[in-house]
This record gives structure tokens, C-alpha cells and sequence, in this order.
């Protein structure tokens, strides 16, 4: 199997708060139904322009930088036979959410 990136940039999620606890449960149950298919691997909203970068020599900046366009707003991964599964779970996921999805296959570990 493969795995797959599934992620929203942050700010992407632009419903009205009220509706906040419905998004929520919808998404929750997205995650259930990926557990009990035995495809959910992780995933996670991110805490709002809170990176720090570290460069190659260990110096450590705050980030994202203001040039940045898109910051990561949350995740999943999911590790699915195809492709064509990948995006039927974005599908899912996005419908839940409310926002658009971009799927990534993630490279396989050379290791293993």
C-alpha cells in the first residue's frame, strides 16, 4: 500500500463559526470510517503561524516567512492501495470540512 498526504491550507476552512461543532462531528466521523477501513495512519489540524524554522547549521528562526503564500492548516495520512482511493478519501475528508484538499503521495522509505 501507499501512503498519502491529505492537507488544507490554513484559512481554507471559511464557514461561519456557529456551524464549527457540525464541521467537527462531520470530520470525526470521516476519521472513524478511515480507522474501521483500517486506512487512517495520522492526522491533525495545526496551530495557526506557529513554525520555527531550522536551517542546516542549526540556527532556528521564526516562520512561516510573509513572502509565504500557503501555510499547512491540518492533515491526514492514509495509506490506501491507489491513488483513485487517496482521492476518494480527500473527497470525504473534504466534504466534511468544508475546504479543498491536496493529496501528495509520500515517497516510499528506502529503508524497508
Amino acid at each position: 500500500m501507499t501512503r498519502y498526504l491529505i492537507s488544507f491550507d490554513d484559512g481554507a476552512m471559511t464557514f461561519p463559526e456557529e456551524e464549527l461543532p457540525e464541521v467537527a462531528e462531520a470530520s470525526h466521523e470521516v476519521v472513524c470510517k478511515a480507522q474501521d477501513a483500517g486506512v487512517w495512519v495520522f492526522g491533525g489540524g495545526l496551530e495557526r503561524q506557529q513554525a520555527s524554522v531550522v536551517a542546516t547549521d542549526g540556527t532556528v528562526t521564526d516562520g512561516p516567512y510573509p513572502e509565504t503564500k500557503a501555510v499547512l492548516g491540518g492533515f491526514s495520512i492514509i495509506d490506501v492501495p491507489t491513488r483513485e482511493d487517496a482521492l476518494e478519501w480527500a473527497a470525504k475528508i473534504a466534504a466534511a470540512c468544508r475546504c479543498a484538499q491536496e493529496v501528495r503521495e509520500i515517497m516510499a522509505d528506502p529503508t524497508v
